[in-house]
């Protein structure tokens, strides 16, 4: 095996490993409520603590990894992830999980990054790279989107805690792969770490999460919720002021001058919101609302899974020839369909195999043929010794839109839910309100009366037909943005040297 190989074979195992756990404990969701009584709004924060703390952390996991050297940011990484995990499993109530959760994060931020940046480094040539990339948001799809069918299959024969222990492993081969493998690199002056905005950009995300995630129970126009929203648009005006006047910003804003990187990013957030949304629920809607196993569920979702696989390399091969534009705006298109799609046909008895499956690959395609040329397209922006940052802003828009995508998907769904519910004939039994706030709790009052049970189907339906329309609307946008401002075929990208400004940055002619 030649030494780029086996670069690359140590940096999608760690890919894969933080990658899983973006979606495995979502088919263990219902059993975590069962056994730690966790409500539906505990569960969003199952999920979003992982994503909360990944896309606070990410930015300045960057610049580090870029300051004191790729290698050593990625071994602590694995190693703290594989910690943290066997904590995750060992806990015993809903408060406890969320703060591991947290804890991988922290750790899984400090390793994504740094496999962005090794690639980079490691294959000058573009059209290397854009292979090397295409594989490598082809194990990012993969390990997202497979693993439901991976906790499926834990949960099949063991307790909900499998789904951590078994990141446990994967995480050590990956660190020890990673030490024979992976050539040491850094960036040359790289900055001190920038703490005002570190600061700043993680009150700015916990705000506007927590925000989010509590709106259903305090009234989308609530006091608390407008307060909320209101301090997270003071925090991020803060954020950009100090980044502005900052001598070196964790985050250059001006970057998002350059139409080709924020429609990039912006393309980038929009899909992983998308993916992260739907597989909150739909992995609900199998289990809850259909009565499949976590086997059956998990393997349901495997359709996604391969065709991002796929879409993934053709979108990386395809880029070169036919322009980023072209391939993005096609994947966002097809996402967005699939979404509406879905809105309009979901059922308690939807057909799988020939309504189902055709939705998940159309879902999948648009996803691969989004995620690699809309990489590529952020990371031609920085200059190699700047890839460590450049890979961290790719990665926290990924989290980013994860996170939001679970907090605002999630919240839709439980404000249509609940009310529902609460206009509903299960007000008479006295549990409307706990039902109203856990999927589960709700389908398990009902389970013995046929009318209450038709009520919870039917409300569940309702708040996943609009939390899907809402994702397709937000695709079809993003794929309107990316007509004017994604570069075409004929972009060609200008020297390093040439790309620092005075004034910010330029990055080629954008046509």
């Amino acid at each position: 095996m030649s030494r780029r190989a086996g670069i690359l074979v140590a940096v999608y195992a760690a890919v894969l490993a933080i990658n899983l756990d973006v979606t495995i404990v979502n088919v263990a969701l219902p059993s975590i409520a069962g056994e730690l009584g966790a409500s539906t709004r505990g569960l969003q924060w199952v999920v979003d603590g992982y994503n909360l703390s990944f896309a606070a952390l990410v930015l300045a996991a960057g610049s580090l990894s870029d300051r004191y050297g790729r290698r050593p940011a990625l071994l602590v990484g694995l190693l703290g992830f594989a910690i943290t995990s066997a904590a995750g499993a060992l806990v015993d109530s809903t408060g406890a999980l969320i703060a591991a959760r947290f804890g991988m994060g922290v750790f899984a931020a400090l390793i994504f990054p740094t496999t962005l940046s090794i690639i980079s480094n490691s294959f000058p040539d573009r059209r290397q790279r854009a292979a090397a990339l295409g594989g490598w948001g082809a194990v990012v799809g993969v390990g997202v989107a497979s693993g439901p069918v991976t906790g499926g299959l834990l949960l099949e024969h063991f307790y909900w805690g499998s789904v951590f222990w078994a990141l446990v492993p994967l995480a050590l081969v990956a660190a020890a792969l990673g030490f024979w493998l992976v050539p040491e690199s850094r960036g040359d002056s790289v900055p001190a770490l920038d703490l005002r905005g570190l600061a700043l950009s993680t009150a700015l995300l916990g705000v506007l999460v927590y925000t989010v995630i509590e709106a259903p129970a305090r009234g989308w126009a609530g006091s608390a919720s407008l307060t909320g929203f209101a301090i997270a648009v003071a925090l991020a005006v803060a954020f950009v002021a100090a980044e502005r006047s900052a001598a070196h910003p964790m985050l250059d804003v001006r970057l998002f001058a350059d139409r080709r990187f924020s429609a990039a990013s912006g393309a980038v957030t929009v899909t992983f919101f998308a993916l992260a949304g739907f597989i909150f629920l739909i992995t609900q809607y199998f289990q809850v609302v259909r009565g499949f196993g976590p086997l059956s569920t998990g393997a349901r979702i495997l359709p996604v899974a391969l065709s991002i696989a796929v879409a993934s390399i053709v979108g990386g091969l395809l880029a070169p020839r036919l322009g980023t534009r072209s391939v993005v705006v096609t994947g966002l298109i097809s996402f967005g369909t699939a979404m509406a799609w879905i809105a309009g046909s979901v059922d308690v008895a939807t057909p799988y195999w020939s309504t189902i499956v055709p939705q998940m690959v159309l879902m999948g395609l648009g996803m691969g043929l989004i995620s690699t040329p809309a990489t590529e397209s952020i990371m031609l922006v920085l200059p190699p010794s700047r890839a460590g940052i450049g890979s961290a802003v790719n990665d926290a828009t990924r989290e980013l839109g994860s996170t939001l995508g679970v907090a605002v998907v999630g919240s839709t769904f439980l404000s249509i839910f609940g009310s529902r519910l609460l206009d509903s004939a299960f007000v008479a039994t006295g549990k409307a309100t706990e039902a109203a706030d856990s999927v589960p709790f709700a389908f398990g009052v009902a389970a013995a009366d046929p009318a209450l049970l038709e009520i919870a189907r039917d409300s569940f339906l309702s708040g996943l037909t609009a939390s899907c329309l809402l994702v397709a609307g937000l695709c079809y946008a993003a794929a309107a943005a990316g007509v004017f401002a994604l570069p075409g075929r004929d972009f060609r990208p200008v020297p390093v040297a040439s790309r620092a400004t005075r004034n910010g940055w330029r990055s080629g002619s954008l046509r």
